[in-house]
């Protein structure tokens, strides 16, 4: 199966992950189209993400820190596993390609007529998002399969931003959903809905981010395999919860959300 990874940055270490999970799987890409890291909308986004001193401390780790460092390598240390390599790191999506043989184009619009005919030049069956532009129909309509996503909420009740977050404030279970794009939001055909039972050990609502990252990456693999096979077929969603769009979480929401995830680990604690 041809497939082909769109991401946010070169340096994301979710598309790294991603792109030798499915290497490993004999699922190399035939390509990954990167926005540009300098672009501004790119660090829009990102600063809006993590806040300035985030995406400082981020790019101060990616492009200057050296190996003898005592510090981390990697934002998400459940990542590790797969951006290590025989004690080498994979620092952004070149390094992935140069050990898996795919090519890495950059774009400031995945949607752009030079993105689009780069990806109909790789012909791709299926296409696999891990960040970028909102996408169009065009673009949308190239794989033959469809392109394919990590939602960091169970659809089709949590749709939308800070959805671990709301997921805990609204008391839906924390969980992942692989689903395929479409023109709406969140609100395409899904795949596989998977309930996640670490939320109790997560130390943090970014600790607890982190580990839906990681374990979406773990499944995304898996959801390849079983498009591959043919032995997985995607849902509809209910137009019942097509209203249910979350949006960035306020502060005072995020502390009360803070406070629930606190009372899972709690509650972990004492039925240990």
């Amino acid at each position: 199966m041809r497939i082909v990874i769109l991401s946010s940055s070169i340096y994301s270490e979710t598309a790294c992950a991603i792109a030798v999970r499915l290497a490993e799987m004999q699922f190399v890409p035939v390509g990954v189209l990167s926005l540009s890291t300098l672009h501004r909308a790119t660090l829009l986004r990102k600063v809006g993400q993590w806040g300035v001193r985030g995406v400082a401390a981020y790019a101060r780790a990616k492009l200057f820190s050296r190996p003898n460092q005592n510090q981390p390598r990697v934002r998400n240390l459940y990542l590790q596993p797969l951006l290590e390599r025989r004690g080498e790191w994979f620092s952004s999506l070149r390094d992935v390609s140069k050990v898996y043989n795919f090519p890495v184009v950059l774009s400031n619009d995945q949607n752009a007529r030079e993105s689009i005919a780069r990806l109909k030049q790789w012909s791709p069956d299926l296409i696999v998002f891990a960040g970028g532009n909102i996408l169009r129909q065009q673009l949308l309509a190239i794989p033959r399969l469809g392109v394919v996503n990590v939602h960091l909420g169970l659809l089709p009740e949590i749709r939308g931003m800070s959805s671990p977050e709301w997921s805990l404030l609204t008391r839906v279970p924390v969980g992942i959903t692989i689903h395929f794009m479409d023109s709406g939001i969140d609100t395409g055909p899904v795949l596989q809905r998977y309930q996640y039972s670490g939320a109790g050990h997560c130390d943090s609502l970014s600790d607890l981010r982190n580990q839906l990252i990681a374990f979406g990456v773990e499944k995304i693999g898996e959801a390849a395999a079983a498009l591959d096979r043919g032995n997985i077929v995607a849902t509809p969603q209910s137009d019942i919860h097509k209203d249910n769009q979350c949006f960035v979480m306020h502060e005072w929401l995020q502390a009360r959300a803070a406070e629930r995830l606190t009372s899972l680990r709690s509650a972990a604690e004492t039925s240990a």
